[in-house]
């Protein structure tokens, strides 16, 4: 009986020591999205390894289980299910892609799972779901920075291509109902599919119209094609992209067609340009070369989605277990994190936690970007 007792406090013992955290992660590493995944993975498992190096987090090691979506829904609900019931994991970070993250929102409330998306559609979280936040500023604040960019420089006459996905009609959404609000005339509203390889039909049309500007909204190489139809027309009209372009692949895709481009973004592709006051340089500065060394590539804004996101998750994880609360009522509680993409104040009706000051505005000047404002 006593061998039986010690072997079971040996046990116990072994349990305690070897306790960790299980988290979860869905990135697009292969497929169209993957120019934005792959920077998501390398952050994420980056970060995992530093945290384990330091002890974990409150003592208790972290093992990542980290699948590929390829940028499909049905395969980021497949991945979703078998980390809730095989990997039982304690939250996921991800996935990369709106219409991935839409496709699981529902599953997140359904199995209780922490979801911390790496997307931006504003429907992620409107409705609030209790289970779901995400890092990435929502498409109304970029609407909103653009538009206001827009009427500082007398510009109020807009066409806009969207994607048809749903990124795109998120952004789309938001052009839209933001313009009524704002002031701004839209004279065209033009979509493309992700695999279409010209849109030189629905440009023609919205030069018909002779619009001041056209905001194309979407992610992958798709936008590039806009662009470089775009270039081919030369209409009379500023271009502007959305944040799904915030990637130095963007420009690499889009050539000598990217020249000129505007469009809203963090201020992680152009920390170096920041006065030293900035608050977020240093935080920026230091993910900036530590992932450049590592990988000896860019860093990009879709990283710094990870980023924020496991930074959240380990303040609210080592909250919960400090305070005895869920996860989720513990990221509800956090304020004033300094980001990658700003400053973050989340709450219980607000679970992205960003306002417009997240985006700053830059130009695609030389190859590279130039900052407009701060």
């Amino acid at each position: 009986m006593k061998k039986l007792t010690l072997v079971l406090i040996v046990l116990a013992m072994s349990t305690l020591s070897y306790a960790e955290i299980r988290l979860g992660a869905l990135f697009s590493t292969t497929g169209p999205a993957s120019f934005l995944g792959m920077p998501e993975k390398q952050t994420l498992e980056m970060l995992v390894e530093e945290a384990n190096n330091n002890g974990g987090i409150n003592g208790e090691k972290i093992k990542l289980y980290l699948y590929d979506t390829r940028g499909i829904d049905a395969e980021a609900r497949k991945k979703f299910i078998r980390l809730v019931k095989k990997d039982r994991v304690d939250a996921v970070i991800g996935p990369t892609r709106s219409g991935s993250t839409l496709a699981i929102k529902e599953l997140a409330g359904k199995f209780k799972m922490p979801l911390i998306s790496c997307a931006s559609s504003d429907r992620i979280i409107e409705p609030i779901n209790p289970f779901v936040f995400k890092v990435a500023p929502s498409d109304t604040l970029a609407v909103r920075k653009i538009y206001s960019y827009l009427k500082d420089n007398g510009k109020n006459k807009v066409a806009i291509i969207t994607a048809q996905n749903g990124y795109g009609d998120s952004g789309r959404t938001a052009l839209l109902n933001e313009a009524e609000n704002m002031g701004i005339d839209i004279v065209a509203d033009e979509k493309f599919r992700d695999n279409d390889r010209d849109m030189t039909s629905q440009l023609t049309k919205i030069t018909e119209k002779k619009p001041d500007v056209i905001i194309c909204w979407g992610v992958g190489p798709a936008p590039a094609i806009v662009a470089k139809n775009y270039k081919q027309l030369q209409p009379n009209a500023i271009l502007i992209m959305s944040h799904g372009v915030a990637s130095k692949k963007f420009i690499e895709l889009a050539g000598n067609a990217s020249e000129d481009i505007i469009l809203p973004a963090g201020r992680l592709l152009v920390v170096k340009k920041l006065p030293n006051s900035n608050k977020f340089k240093n935080m920026l500065l230091e993910y900036k070369n530590i992932y450049e060394k590592r990988f000896d590539s860019s860093v990009s804004t879709f990283g710094g989605h990870a980023y924020d996101a496991f930074q959240i998750f380990k303040k609210a994880y080592k909250n919960s277990v400090k305070e005895d609360i869920k996860i989720t009522d513990a990221i509800e509680n956090i304020k004033g994190y300094l980001g990658t993409y700003g400053e973050f104040n989340f709450s219980k009706n607000d679970h992205n936690g960003l306002d417009m000051d997240a985006f700053i505005m830059l130009k695609i000047k030389n190859g590279d970007w130039q900052l407009l404002n701060k």
